[in-house]
């Protein structure tokens, strides 16, 4: 991947319409943390999220989200400022990777 090229396939940074927005990473990031999948073998990613939602709240959270998907800032760096531990930006960061991934593929499917 070159310079040029977006490290996310995010709509925020590609302009590409077919992308998932960070909105809608969002969106599945607290729908998953309010209501985990039962029996599903990335339910720790649900887990966690709710787990850090519940102590940073929505708010804090979806800046993380931006930050990384979209203002290329690393998972530990993307909480400077917000007061929250590093290790859960990695959580956050690592959760909404995954998710734009899903989002995309169920897009292009």
């Amino acid at each position: 991947m070159s310079e040029s090229e977006p490290l996310y396939n995010v709509r925020e940074r590609t302009g590409d319409p077919a992308h998932a927005s960070v909105d809608d990473v969002c969106e599945l990031v607290f729908k998953r943390a309010e209501t985990p999948r039962a029996d599903h073998h990335n339910t720790h990613f649900d887990e966690a999220m709710a787990d850090v939602v519940d102590e940073y709240g929505t708010e804090t959270v979806r800046t993380v989200i931006h930050r990384v998907l979209v203002e290329h800032h690393p998972f530990r760096t993307a909480t400077v400022g917000l007061d929250m531990r590093n290790i859960d930006g990695i959580r956050i960061g690592t959760t909404a990777g995954w998710f734009l991934r899903e989002l995309n593929a169920e897009q292009t499917s």
